[in-house]
């Protein structure tokens, strides 16, 4: 066995002495306060983010781009992944996550402007992705340079998931969605790996947001406001 896997293991057992009791309310059913859709990627740590160490508080999702939105037959509906805590579990909040640097909105980036591509399954989560940036991209600032150009993108992608999930007709009216920006490369005014509010049920104006949300006004923070 890789060398690798066998410390995972070990480090389970260290999991299983801290978590085992946790589970005894939780064991038959869920009841998450909150959904968070989060981008795939070793350096976003989902649950260690939020302080979390309590089993069935938050359902967290993972993929690349942090997307809500899923291709089918009938078009672009919102994730099975996402709804289903919506659905079925009585979450009534969403917190949508994208970080600073993400490849994926690099990849769309690229792939928007110079016509890169990637391998069939990476390119399947881009052609997702572009549509909804296109005209992101188009609306970057002439002087902005790259980085600028990737880390203003992952807001704008956040939005456009956000917006996506709150004009859903099968997300709940009564649904609180959020958008967030994950901070490990000192973009934003905080800390490394302090999460950014640029986003709430679809207002992005930092005045407007500070104003509503003052509880949370030195949490609120953008690059771009469009």
């Amino acid at each position: 066995m890789h060398e690798l896997v066998v410390d995972l293991l070990a480090r389970n057992l260290d999991h299983v002495d801290e978590f085992e009791s946790l589970f005894d309310d939780v064991q038959d059913a869920q009841h998450p306060g909150v959904v968070t859709i989060c981008c795939s990627d070793s350096r976003v740590l989902q649950d260690q983010m939020w302080g979390n160490d309590e089993p069935g508080s938050i359902f967290t999702c993972g993929n690349i781009g942090n997307r809500v939105i899923q291709h089918t037959e009938a078009g672009e509906v919102v994730s099975g992944d996402v709804l289903y805590p919506i659905a079925h579990t009585g979450t009534d909040t969403a917190v949508v996550v994208g970080h600073t640097g993400c490849g994926a909105v690099t990849a769309t980036y690229d792939a928007l402007t110079d016509g890169l591509s990637d391998a069939p399954g990476i390119e399947h989560c881009i052609d997702i992705l572009a549509p909804h940036l296109e005209a992101g991209v188009e609306a970057l600032p002439d002087d902005v340079d790259r980085t600028g150009a990737i880390n203003r993108l992952v807001e704008y992608n956040v939005d456009q998931q956000v917006a996506f999930l709150s004009e859903s007709e099968d997300v709940p009216d009564e649904t609180t969605v959020v958008g967030a920006v994950y901070d490990f490369q000192d973009v934003y005014s905080g800390r490394r790996g302090q999460v950014h509010i640029v986003n709430v049920d679809g207002e992005t104006s930092v005045a407007a947001l500070e104003d509503e949300h003052s509880e949370i006004a030195d949490r609120i923070e953008r690059l771009w406001e469009y």
